[in-house]
């Protein structure tokens, strides 16, 4: 029944270490595995990309666990928390970005959970096109739903289960590939430019880490007021770093080994997979798929349930949670059966917002740096109180941050965003070194950062007097 409410001290139990759990299971995921192929495609090298991927994911959980600091010292979500920042009415904007995010994310991988068990079952059985995608349809909806509706304590147990099966199968699927990996092409691969590391690292941090920055609290709200702030950032990092980064670089070992294989990955990232496993392990495939995407999926749901409540819907949270599950439910079915061509202007739209959510995340991992005390919980509901109702210095910056970033990124998965990239001239152009590099969404995040502690500084010290 809890939602945007500040948690009571009776409920707040438990130990840091209980964090693992939701951040492994929200990222062990195989798709991680078909990043390594993306990361390659940068035009760099084995050992480059096994850099991007580790500097990159960590980096980019860093920010998630400064900001799960936030949740101890609140007891309520990110985005409540974040009214601290934004205002307690000004703070519907970053809300509407980050339920953009969510929604989008959670239908998205619903949608590859879906086509992943198609693609199983059309091979292992010759299964209807249609029956399987109903069968995948309805286990990955089903158990999202169920899941974000019915709130943290169930997540915890869910998630604890999916983690450990997850984990089995994924070692599983390394150990009947591994003979796939040729040694001497994935050491042939000649090492690419500054401007191509950077690119797959910006890939790492936008890709794996930065959007669950929104939902960083939402978890460590429920841990005792008392708990280690260092243990909360470490455990944070931990769970949701360790086993993308070893996917991340397992999957550049069986891109680099086999140009078929990183070609089909561009296409169908989940189903390219199945081609090289044995036919007997096909279901447990179709299965570690599936709950690894279904991980990421709960936690979407979950947190975008909240994030609607906290932009105003006068709803409870488990309603909102279930009006999410309706929007994606509908969102997978247009994507799975309808739409021709959705995915390529989607993944356009997905890194658009990603630039605003940017400038936010720095933001709110600044105030969170800045803040020596624990929020005043009342006046985060109040539009009167010390953080009052709408902070323009905030919202100003993520409308400058955004113009800045949109100009130094280029977007090629829709016509309709080929607007982007304006300011790419003054380093070479659209077509020149940088302009793949996505070098504009660190420049969102420095601007976010950097603006907040110029801009803020004094008027937090001066709330917390």
């Amino acid at each position: 029944m809890n939602g945007i409410n500040v948690i009571q001290e009776n409920e707040r139990v438990g130990s840091v270490r209980s964090l693992f759990w939701p951040w492994a299971a929200g990222n062990v995921s195989l798709l991680a595995l078909s990043y390594g192929s993306f990361f390659l495609g940068f035009g760099i090298s084995f050992w480059q990309a096994t850099f991007a991927a580790i500097i990159g994911t960590i980096a980019s959980f860093v920010l998630v666990g400064i900001s799960s600091l936030a949740g101890k010292r609140g007891s309520a979500p990110t985005m409540t928390l974040s009214r601290a920042a934004f205002g307690v009415r000004g703070n519907i904007v970053p809300g509407i970005l980050s339920y953009l995010i969510f929604v989008g994310w959670e239908t998205v991988l619903v949608s590859l959970a879906t086509l992943a068990t198609q693609t199983v079952l059309s091979r292992v059985g010759h299964f209807d096109h249609n029956l399987s995608r109903i069968i995948g349809f309805s286990f990955a909806a089903g158990l999202t739903i169920f899941g974000g509706v019915l709130g943290f304590h169930v997540i915890m147990r869910i998630q604890k289960w999916l983690t450990s099966a997850t984990i089995i199968l994924t070692l599983g699927y390394i150990l009947l590939t591994i003979s796939k990996v040729n040694w001497s092409q994935v050491h042939s691969i000649h090492s690419g430019n500054l401007q191509g590391f950077l690119g797959a690292l910006i890939f790492g941090i936008t890709g794996i880490g930065l959007g669950w920055v929104n939902s960083a609290a939402d978890y460590s709200r429920y841990l005792p007021r008392d708990s280690s702030s260092r243990a909360v950032i470490g455990w944070t990092v931990f769970g949701a770093s360790i086993v993308p980064i070893i996917l991340v670089i397992y999957g550049s070992m069986l891109a680099a080994s086999s140009k078929d294989l990183s070609g089909a990955i561009a296409n169908d990232p989940i189903g390219a997979l199945t081609t090289l496993l044995p036919t007997w392990y096909l279901i447990p495939f179709a299965l570690v798929a599936v709950l690894g995407l279904i991980g990421g999926a709960i936690l979407d749901l979950y947190s975008s349930g909240i994030t609607l409540v906290s932009i105003g819907l006068p709803v409870k949270r488990h309603v909102a949670a279930s009006i999410d599950g309706v929007i994606m439910t509908i969102g997978t079915i247009y994507i799975v059966w309808i739409a021709k061509n959705f995915f390529v202007p989607f993944q356009g739209f997905l890194i658009t917002l990603g630039v605003p959510v940017a400038v936010w995340s720095a933001i709110f991992v600044a105030d969170v740096i800045m803040r020596k005390r624990d929020y005043v919980e009342a006046d985060l509901f109040n539009p009167s109180g010390r953080y009052g109702a709408w902070n323009i210095r905030s919202l100003s910056l993520i409308a400058f941050g955004s113009l800045i970033g949109w100009g130094f990124v280029t977007n090629t998965f829709a016509s309709w965003l080929s607007w982007q990239g304006y300011f790419l001239s003054l380093i070479g152009g659209k077509q020149g070194p940088w302009a793949y590099s996505n070098i504009g969404v660190i420049i969102a995040l420095v601007i976010g950062f950097i603006g907040h502690i110029l801009l803020s500084k004094k008027e937090i010290a001066k709330q917390e007097q």
